[in-house]
Order: C-alpha cells, then structure tokens, then sequence
C-alpha cells in the first residue's frame, strides 16, 4: 500500500520502519552498492532494498524490491537470509527535523552466473561492484552497509 505523504510522515515519526536489505554479490564475490540519491544516508554508498508495505508478504515484497531495485524479479527462496538488524537515522525523507528508525530483513543475493542487471536510477544515482575489502575500508560506504559485511 502506498500512503500519502502526511501520512508517512507520521509513520516515520511514530514507529519503526520494516525494510528489507540486499546484498548482491556477482560471480566474483564483489557487492553491488548504488550511491543513495535521497535521505536517509544520503550521498552514500549503500546496498539496494527498501521499505516492506503492509499487507504485502516477505516474498512479494522480496520480489517488487529487486525488480524495483535490481531492475529484475528475483524470488526470496533464490537468497539467504543473513540477519535482522536495526538502523537509526538523525534524519528522513521529509529533512533533517525528524529521524528514521528502520527494522531490516537483511538477505544474500549470489547472482546466477551470466546474470547481468540494468538497475534504474532511481533510489541510486549511480552503482558499482565492491570487493569486501575496498567496501569495509571506505568512509564513503555507510556504516550500516559495512556491518553486513564485517
């Protein structure tokens, strides 16, 4: 379900958020990281995912984020589920007045071999491929994408 901006806004400032996170890895175990266009962690480089709606299942969820995100329909039984985590933000979508607490369903995404994904800029500006190295050692990366990997 979709909901109105004042709506959300209240939301946000009510409850938590429950997300799901993916982390996409290639045939050469590089992460798949898209620079964030909006708040929360704006700027930064962070794994796609995005906000579960109500009523929606965890695997239609699963499968509209990676279409949404990825640019291509992947089923929730093809990851692994990594953990659940909690992230708190200082700020949200409607500014830097009101902070984002978000509940997230973290899962690994191996990409088939041959797989080769066109995600849309929409969320991201732009998407690299990460070695776990270069990823852990970069301030540019967020700190709650690093904690998947650490």
């Amino acid at each position: 379900m979709f909901l109105e901006a004042d709506a959300f806004q209240s939301i946000v400032a009510s409850t938590p958020l429950v997300s799901i996170d993916l982390i996409v890895q290639n045939q050469s175990d590089e992460i798949l990281l898209g620079q964030r266009l909006n708040r929360p962690a704006q700027g930064y480089w962070f794994v796609p995912g995005g906000r579960i709606y109500k009523n929606e299942s965890l695997d239609a969820a699963f499968r509209r984020l990676t279409e949404v995100e990825l640019g291509q329909a992947f089923a929730r039984e093809n990851a692994a589920l990594l953990n659940i985590y909690e992230h708190f933000y200082n700020d949200s979508v409607f500014g830097d007045t009101q902070d984002t607490h978000y509940v997230v369903v973290a899962y690994t995404l191996k990409l088939p071999s041959g797989c080769v994904l066109q995600p849309p800029a929409i969320q991201h500006g732009r998407y690299r491929w990460w070695s776990k190295p270069d990823l852990l050692a970069s301030d540019d990366v967020h700190v709650h994408t690093r904690a998947y990997i650490a």
